[in-house]
């Protein structure tokens, strides 16, 4: 996933971070409205965590602007309100869920696996494709039944191409989807590493990674 995080709170901030980066996920985190909307103005996300006290105004506000200008991307409003009033004017502003803090870290990457996947066919979060059994939750893979073990990156790269699976996803997008604004010293030529990686631990399967030159990268499975 690429995420937005707005977070002016240095401490919950590095620890969100510092969590997705584990996992392999792509994470940018802004300090207040202002950053968030000069991130947005470049890169797209698949899901953002805005809070609701920011230094220069509310994420509310912040939530409602990026409603207003169509952006359809979920958000999930952390909150160190336990007011029901509260929580209500969140989700009826706009946003998809919200998240009362403290929290536990594992309760909001679920939450935030969850709100990327509303759209997708993969609805109950394991996927299958082929002979492979993915589950990006609790990054497991096996092949005809065997297990196999990826990296960090190499589970990231494996569930971008399969949320795309029918689908060419350009050499580009993938380097979104890996690499946050704090990597930006990582090369395009990076992705063809990984995929060629991810190629070799899939080898003995009956999915396979083709390559559209110009274009970008496509998984499909044999019949």
């Amino acid at each position: 996933m690429r995420i937005l995080l707005v977070e002016d709170t240095p401490d919950v901030a590095d620890a969100i971070a510092g969590h997705f980066a584990r996992r392999g996920d792509a994470l940018d985190c802004a300090q207040s409205a202002a950053d968030a909307r000069e991130f947005l103005q470049v890169q797209e996300y698949d899901v953002a965590v805005l809070d609701i006290n920011l230094p220069d105004g509310s994420g509310l506000d912040l939530l409602s602007r990026l409603r207003r200008e169509g952006r359809a991307m979920p958000v999930l409003m952390l909150t160190a309100r336990i007011d029901v009033d509260d929580r209500v004017a969140a989700l009826d502003g706009g946003a998809d869920d919200y998240l009362t803090k403290p929290f536990d870290l594992r309760e909001l990457e679920a939450r935030l696996r969850a709100l990327a996947r509303r759209n997708s066919p993969d609805r109950g979060g394991v996927v299958r494709f082929g002979d492979l059994v993915f589950d990006p939750a609790g990054q497991t893979l096996e092949i005809g039944g065997q297990a196999v073990t990826l990296t960090r990156r190499e589970y990231a790269l494996l569930e971008a191409l399969l949320a795309n699976r029918g689908r060419v996803i350009a050499k580009e997008r993938l380097h979104e989807r890996l690499f946050s604004f704090n990597e930006d010293n990582v090369g395009l030529n990076a992705i063809e590493i990984y995929v060629a990686r991810l190629r070799r631990k899939i080898e003995e399967s009956r999915v396979s990674i083709r390559t559209l030159r110009g274009l970008g990268y496509q998984i499909v499975a044999d019949d």
